[in-house]
């Protein structure tokens, strides 16, 4: 383990009258690293350093400190350093810890808010071996990292004070114009600058506009299945959360779910999960019912930049006349996952509002990322990547598809996908999808069954299947173990039936 430095001041519980100098440092350094708050190898600070800290003679603290060198804990010599022993004496790990209250076996009782109470993680991305077929994910190992870390480290060299200090809540200004022109050419968004925030994904996009636009009890309308990142946020604020039937049109606008609903959540461009594309009249529906309504609608347009068939349908926001619609992305399905920015596209007199409240919470996004990222967008990367990519995953979407044709016919017919890093496959012979998704990780393949995005009972079992991020080579293999795991699953089902009854 590699020595590390430190600068800071050791701070000691306080000395008791009757105690000596040199034994109480002696005790007092014992049981900080005995409790784990000096850690191995830590470096301690240097004998004037304490002399001039504690205001006692450096002869005591280096009496002391030869104490704890002689019995293991400490290790080091004059011009060196002293640091906590790297491995101390196994007797020493055994001594006892003073008991917490923690300890007593009692559970604590804290208080909480009742969205305390309500809130549930949402899952974080698990750093384990790629394989088929991970969803959810660009293709990391394709990114082009040496070109990032030039824009960086020009960015870098023109850092200003002002840089330093922050931005406004809305953002990094110049970041909030590439947005905006990227926007609006691309996806068709109409919208200025002014009106574009950045924030750390489409995640804080939707705590905002929840703790913004609704009160506990209110409803909110989503695609059923659906994205469990906006439910678990609207269930957190205590919202009534009605699920929304999807045909091939996409979001059924049916009475019964949109009945009240202050705000619908939907991902038009590629409905998650299922892959569906809302067709524009769909789209005119669900933005008239709103301008009745006086509801709001969140655009979800998670992964839309990469489309690889049929005419790219104009976004509800696009096609929004009366400010209805809230539109947020993000950036880590095209870049990377822990770059952390996104943005949210707010109607014009909605704007001071949410400046106020990232004011309040985030502040603004980190200054020296946001500017990188606008120096990849406005030097041209950003499109040249984009292009990239959607060949690499048309090309891996394609091997995917063509696979599955010829080994998974009747097990697993896979749905036709327009856009996305991910596509869906639907179960036959009434093979269960949670039970499905178990025997496909004892192969060592990773499917999701849509049961986990549903609130209630799915109609059609089936699976996510990401493409985006594996390798063709490692498609086929996961089609092939893929087929393995439900034909043992198949012909499990096939005996059970099979079986006579017993008397």
């Amino acid at each position: 383990m590699a020595k590390r430095a430190s600068a800071f001041n050791l701070i000691l519980p306080a000395q008791k009258p009757d105690k000596q100098v040199c034994r109480w440092l002696y005790a007092s350094v014992r049981e900080e690293i005995l409790e784990g708050r000096l850690r191995p190898a830590r470096r301690l600070p240097a004998t004037r350093d304490l002399a001039e800290q504690y205001g006692m003679a450096r002869g005591t603290i280096v009496s002391a400190f030869e104490q704890l060198k002689s019995e293991g804990y400490i290790e080091g010599s004059v011009g060196s350093g002293t640091y906590v022993s790297k491995i101390l004496p196994e007797e020493l790990l055994q001594v006892p810890r003073a008991v917490t209250q923690q300890a007593s076996g009692r559970k604590q009782h804290r208080y909480l808010s009742n969205i305390g109470k309500r809130l549930k993680p949402f899952p974080a991305f698990e750093l384990k071996p790629l394989r088929a077929f991970r969803a959810n994910q660009p293709a990391l190992d394709l990114f082009p990292m040496t070109l990032w870390s030039q824009v960086t480290a020009r960015r870098l060299r023109k850092v200003s004070t002002n840089d330093l200090l922050g931005c406004p809540a809305m953002g990094y200004k110049p970041l909030r114009e590439a947005v905006a022109e990227y926007l609006g050419a691309s996806r068709g968004v109409k919208c200025a600058p002014a009106q574009v925030a950045i924030v750390s994904g489409v995640q804080e996009a939707l705590d905002l506009v929840a703790r913004l636009f609704l009160n506990p009890g209110d409803c909110v309308c989503m695609e059923n299945p659906g994205y469990i990142g906006a439910a678990l946020v609207f269930d957190g604020i205590g919202a009534k959360i009605r699920g929304a039937h999807l045909d091939e049109d996409g979001l059924e606008l049916r009475e019964a779910s949109l009945l009240g609903a202050r705000l619908v959540y939907v991902t038009p461009g590629h409905e998650f999960p299922l892959g569906i594309t809302m067709t524009l009249p769909r789209r005119l529906q669900l933005l008239e019912w709103a301008r009745k309504t006086g509801a709001l609608i969140f655009e979800d347009d998670y992964d839309s930049e990469y489309r690889y068939s049929g005419r790219p349908v104009p976004t509800l926001q696009g096609l929004d006349r009366n400010g209805v619609v809230l539109f947020a992305g993000s950036f880590s399905k095209v870049l990377f996952p822990s770059l952390r920015l996104g943005y949210l596209v707010i109607p014009a007199d909605l704007v001071d509002c949410v400046a106020a409240a990232k004011s309040l919470s985030t502040r603004h996004a980190p200054v020296l990322e946001q500017a990188v990222l606008c120096d990849f967008i406005t030097e041209g990367h950003f499109g040249r990547h984009l292009r990239r990519m959607r060949g690499v995953y048309a090309e891996r979407l394609a091997v995917l598809l063509e696979t599955a044709k010829q080994e998974l016919a009747g097990l697993l017919e896979i749905s036709s996908v327009e856009a996305g890093l991910q596509t869906v496959g639907w179960l036959r012979h009434q093979i269960d999808g949670e039970e499905a998704a178990k025997a496909a990780v004892a192969r060592d393949v990773e499917v999701t069954p849509l049961s986990r995005y549903s609130r209630g009972r799915v109609e059609q079992e089936g699976l996510q299947l990401g493409f985006a991020a594996v390798n063709p080579k490692e498609l086929r293999r996961g089609v092939l173990e893929l087929r393995n795991a439900l034909e043992g699953l198949r012909a499990s089902r096939t005996n059970r039936a099979m079986r006579p009854l017993s008397h």
